[in-house]
């Protein structure tokens, strides 16, 4: 699936061929409640009443207002929710958006991709032998 633009345009969604949705928010973002909101609507609609992990990018975002913090304790179609920055900034940010809330669905910090997607993503059980 090609990335969808978040209502408002700060952001892009996508639904990996791994089962993960993608949202990358955009360089400078200040994210507001209409944000937080447009992102979680939209992930409901392509959700279609399942419910997936989410990998949400962090990355360049400036910084998330106290009002759009308070929409994080809403649930949304994400079964958890893995943040994903490169900076102290970026752990700042997180740390804030996460900060005395009861969220919805387990969530965490990494600095990883590759971590933040085993974590969203834990190894199959193996089946049994099937033998000779």
């Amino acid at each position: 699936m090609k990335p969808i633009t978040v209502d408002g345009g700060k952001g892009t969604l996508k639904l990996g061929d791994d089962g993960v949705f993608h949202l990358v928010w955009k360089p400078g973002t200040v994210l507001v409640p209409a944000d937080v909101y447009a992102a979680m609507a939209k992930v409901n609609e392509l959700a279609d009443g399942a419910e997936y992990p989410m990998l949400i990018d962090i990355t360049n975002t400036q910084a998330v207002t106290r009002q759009a913090k308070s929409v994080f304790s809403h649930k949304c179609a994400a079964s958890r929710i893995a943040l994903l920055g490169s900076s102290p900034v970026n752990r700042v940010i997180a740390n804030f958006a996460m900060a005395r809330r009861t969220l919805p669905c387990p969530t965490r910090f990494f600095t990883s991709r590759k971590e933040a997607l085993s974590w969203l993503l834990p190894a199959p059980v193996p089946g049994p032998d099937r033998g000779l």
